[in-house]
């Protein structure tokens, strides 16, 4: 066999590859046994007929292509592997010619990933927000404990803002009562939004057995999205009672002794929040620091899978989750369809570029991974996801995952040595030590690449994460007729 390769350009390469007939033997062979498992001819015993009948009844073609689709994936991958290219995703095969007895040429257009140069980060600097708790910070904390204990008792007056009322419920739209819009002893907290819009005033000062009817759009059901004429009878309505704020209080919500102690626990634990999320910003400024530093081309086809990828996730998975469709998803976020192609755009060369960056990052620096780390973030994973640790390694294994995953917890720790060599200040001017620990997760990676997911999923680049699965050199070429 053989073969050359040509630049196309920085992503994407072309083989042409020469096989010489004989090299065919063992697929010929094998074409031949196959059509003798699947046709019966008269006067032969099944999987018995010589191959000159085969010929004569079937066409040498239909023996041919069988043949050349099953050599195909390995001449490709002993082509690629001559060539010591890195190759992403599946070729695009064209038999050039075929002679019976004599040759087989094909051409092979497949991307690759381009050369990265990195370049000095040791200068970069970002400046992330100080952490600052302030003793409101510390009282909202305390009263948003201190409201998950709140009582309700039934009171007779009108009811005002905060109050929970016991109400009916009755829909109609175009004068007819839905089959869906009759409910009955539904609880609501006035003020707290989680009903229809109009509820609050239709409410507010009305005893119990008073009613009113107000005109609202639908949030769901069988008529959602159109404005329908709801009427509203309120039942029974009750006074939320909130505790005390005194040392029962924090022995009743807590196990502390003292409000004191209530406070000051309240008070690490948000300087322990906003040290993570100042880690995590801090993640994300140094990774788009090194990703305006280095220049990566982007291979075309690559991106086309990652954009697809990415709209039929949002479209097919986290919208459907929420009984949204797309266009209504646009208008909500107040979008056109234009402009959310271009933002989807944008996030993909973002995580592709991350993606590549950080594994050529990880070749550079050596970097490896233990069964400790890759278990750990197994463990992460799986909490994110709401499966349990063995049932999430076990998809994982049975997906052919792990590489992927291992692939992940890879690139948080190349972050992590940029982000140990960048410079970190926070708003007041200080330096920031940041902790290594969180940085070696590899949930950095998915963390800095979030924005750059459609609906907050944080996920590392799909299609990019597929097409790595070429990088082994051992994928079939996809089966071309000759």
């Amino acid at each position: 066999m053989k073969s050359a390769v040509e630049t196309l350009n920085p992503t994407r390469v072309r083989l042409t590859v020469e096989v010489p007939f004989e090299e065919l033997k063992d697929s010929l062979d094998a074409a031949y046994k196959k059509i003798n498992q699947q046709v019966t001819v008269k006067g032969f015993r099944k999987g018995k007929i010589p191959a000159r009948v085969i010929d004569q009844r079937f066409g040498r073609g239909a023996v041919l292509e069988e043949a050349v689709n099953d050599a195909l994936p390995k001449f490709y991958t002993d082509a690629v592997n001559e060539g010591e290219l890195n190759v992403l995703g599946q070729p695009d095969v064209d038999i050039t010619e075929l002679k019976d007895g004599e040759l087989l040429s094909f051409t092979a257009e497949v991307d690759i990933r381009p050369v990265i140069e990195i370049p000095d980060y040791s200068g970069i600097e970002v400046t992330v927000d100080s952490i600052e708790v302030t003793d409101e910070d510390v009282e909202k904390s305390v009263e948003q404990l201190r409201d998950r204990f709140a009582s309700t008792n039934p009171v007779e007056r009108a009811a005002a803002d905060g109050d929970v009322v016991t109400i009916d419920l009755e829909a109609k739209v175009d004068g007819e009562v839905l089959e869906d819009g009759v409910a009955s002893d539904v609880s609501y907290t006035i003020g707290s939004g989680e009903l229809l819009d109009g509820i609050d005033e239709a409410v507010t000062g009305l005893e119990a057995g008073g009613e009113a009817t107000f005109t609202s759009e639908l949030k769901g059901g069988s008529a959602e999205g159109k404005p329908a004429e709801v009427t509203v009878k309120v039942t029974a309505v009750a006074a939320r009672e909130l505790p005390a704020l005194d040392d029962e209080f924090a022995q009743m919500a807590s196990e502390f002794d003292t409000l004191e102690e209530l406070k000051a626990d309240s008070r690490k634990r948000l300087e322990t929040s906003k040290q993570y999320d100042q880690a995590t910003q801090a993640q994300e400024r140094v990774l788009d620091e090194l990703l305006k530093l280095t220049e990566v081309p982007i291979p075309e086809k690559l991106l086309a899978e990652e954009i697809n990828t990415r709209k039929h996730n949002l479209e097919h998975h986290q919208l459907g989750q929420m009984g949204l469709d797309l266009a209504k998803y646009l208008e909500i976020q107040g979008k056109t369809e234009e402009e959310f192609d271009a933002e989807t755009e944008e996030q993909a060369v973002k995580g592709i570029k991350t993606q590549f960056i950080l594994d050529e990052l990880v070749n550079k620096e050596k970097l490896n991974v233990s069964q400790e780390e890759l278990t750990e973030h197994l463990v992460r994973r799986a909490q994110s996801s709401g499966m349990s640790p063995d049932q999430f390694a076990q998809a994982v294994v049975e997906g052919g995952q792990v590489p992927m995953l291992v692939g992940e917890v890879a690139r948080g720790k190349a972050l992590a040595v940029v982000v140990e060599a960048a410079k970190v200040i926070d708003t007041n001017g200080e330096v920031v030590e940041l902790d290594d620990e969180e940085d070696e997760t590899g949930e950095t990676v998915q963390a800095a690449d979030a924005e750059a997911a459609p609906a907050d999923a944080p996920e590392a680049t799909e299609a990019a994460a597929d097409a790595d699965k070429g990088d082994d050199k051992g994928d079939s070429a996809e089966k071309t007729e000759a």
